[in-house]
């Protein structure tokens, strides 16, 4: 089925950034100093940053849809680089139910699974558990998903460490087990490491 996206031509892009900040879908990044549609999905095609462009650099194209899950179009994984020391986030999209099966951010990564209520819980959770790694976050209650089977498609990729960081509360348990299951069907030889994080914000486990 056709679609109509932006198309960003980087020869003509001078990175002014008018773009991204016209973009309400937030579609649009600044990379290495040249505008880029990072998330395809992202783009409504209504075209708010072509009259913002002072280069004209931004047209519109055609292009089909040829999937119908969201989760699986690694063409909109992004690496994120890491700029500065402290927290930062080196992969996108994290949503597990966004995120690539396949990308080469995952190969040799210190990969953390997280459920998503422990960032809000734990105040030290960027600097104690996501930073340096590559981050999925997920709600095995909310999302309403197996992550069985995309977690195993993951673990192909070579990692080469894995934590689970939940709460301590029943449903949470779900995405350790979802975890421990896949990597023994992607046959990872290494330790799951797992955090549990207490209501109360305290480390438990």
């Amino acid at each position: 089925m056709p679609e109509q996206i932006i198309s960003i031509d980087p020869q003509k892009c001078n990175g002014c950034g008018e773009c991204v900040s016209a973009c309400h879908e937030s579609a649009i990044q600044i990379i290495d100093g040249v505008a880029r549609l990072v998330f395809l999905d992202y783009c409504d095609g209504l075209g708010d940053c072509l009259p913002v462009c002072p280069t004209d650099a931004i047209s519109f194209k055609a292009r089909d849809v040829l999937f119908d899950n969201i989760g699986e179009q690694a063409e909109q994984a992004v690496a994120l680089p890491v700029t500065a020391p402290g927290p930062a986030l080196m992969n996108w999209p994290i949503q597990l139910k966004l995120a690539p099966t396949k990308s080469a951010y995952f190969h040799q990564a210190d990969l953390l699974i997280a459920a998503d209520c422990t960032a809000f819980a734990y105040s030290r959770f960027h600097q104690d558990y996501g930073h340096n790694h590559v981050v999925l976050i997920a709600c095995p209650k909310l999302d309403e998903a197996d992550y069985f089977e995309k977690l195993a498609q993951v673990f192909m990729n070579g990692p080469k460490s894995v934590t689970v960081a939940r709460m301590q509360v029943p449903c949470c348990r779900a995405l350790e087990n979802a975890t421990a299951s896949a990597m023994d069907k992607a046959q990872l030889g290494i330790p799951l490491q797992v955090a549990v994080i207490a209501t109360d914000g305290k480390i438990v486990g």
